[in-house]
């Protein structure tokens, strides 16, 4: 008997390129990935939000691949599909349950939007078996909404990236023409599934929508666009993450635009502006925080 996620993956559209591989022949689109899940780390990861990290930290999962592949990717230790562990959704919901006993905050599923048919029974398996700590979605955002409907009743809290305005940046730099339009149709399905943000009483969210914007070197007013659609949109019913800790990875040295840090300067016109247009529930980051230090050792 062939299972739903043999028929997503038979004719894979999981993500917006749409490739229409057959993954379980062995058949690999843009995202290189086959048709078993594939762990590229996991850890207690103290780097996110402070809403989701908290002191404890939070239970990342980094999926191995990717369907996005920006050239400037500041995870690129996973970002290839070979880097990873095999894993069926029976093990990956155990690894759910070993990271919930070093008492992190959440589950925080990294980059997971190519597995997604193989998470939906892993998280289920893992809740039926004892997972009770929120599920955390974080991916690119570059996400088909529908297939997002998946995760309804089982992730609790979105945190997707915001890339680009609406821009030629995104072609340029991550290959495709309408990453604006599907962000856009994906924190939609996103906020439709979990609602308004809510916090328990450390101030820990349980639920939500978190959206990040990494300011790129020269690209203020792209973080601009963002920042007036988002709180156009959304207002005060989602929490925003201006992050300016781009750095620029080995194969970036020599690139004019992309090969240095954002300057105090353009991170300081982008926030100004954020509040400015009413910014309220973010998350703004202070002092010098373009480092590797949070970029996670994909080695240890």
């Amino acid at each position: 008997m062939i299972t739903e996620p043999e028929k997503l993956l038979a004719d894979c559209t999981l993500c917006p390129r749409a490739c229409h591989v057959d993954r379980t022949k062995g058949e690999r689109g843009f995202c290189g990935c086959g048709a078993a899940i594939a762990i590229a780390h996991s850890r207690v990861h103290m780097w996110e939000e402070p809403c989701i990290s908290g002191e404890e930290g939070s239970g990342t999962v980094f999926f191995a691949g990717c369907a996005l592949g920006c050239v400037f990717c500041q995870n690129i230790a996973i970002a290839k599909p070979d880097t990873g562990q095999e894993m069926t959704p029976e093990q990956l919901a155990a690894l759910m349950l070993s990271l919930q006993e070093k008492r992190v905050n959440n589950i925080n599923l990294v980059t997971p939007g190519h597995y997604l048919p193989l998470i939906v029974p892993a998280i289920q398996k893992a809740k039926k078996t004892g997972l009770h700590i929120p599920v955390l979605w974080n991916s690119s955002g570059y996400e088909d909404p529908d297939k997002l409907d998946l995760l309804e009743g089982l992730v609790d809290i979105f945190m997707p990236d915001f890339k680009y305005g609406p821009s030629s940046k995104a072609q340029r730099w991550s290959g495709v023409t309408d990453y604006f339009e599907k962000a856009c149709a994906a924190i939609e399905k996103m906020y439709a599934l979990a609602g308004d943000p809510v916090f328990d009483d450390r101030g820990m969210m349980t639920r939500g929508v978190l959206v990040r914007h990494l300011l790129l070197p020269g690209c203020v007013s792209d973080g601009k666009k963002v920042v007036d659609y988002l709180l156009g949109t959304y207002s005060d019913h989602i929490y925003i993450s201006l992050m300016n800790q781009y750095t620029p990875m080995p194969g970036m040295k020599n690139d004019p635009q992309l090969g240095r840090k954002v300057t105090k300067k353009e991170y300081s016109r982008l926030v100004d502006h954020a509040l400015q247009q009413g910014l309220t529930n973010g998350f703004i980051q202070e002092g010098e925080a373009a480092s590797e230090s949070f970029i996670p050792n994909f080695l240890e």
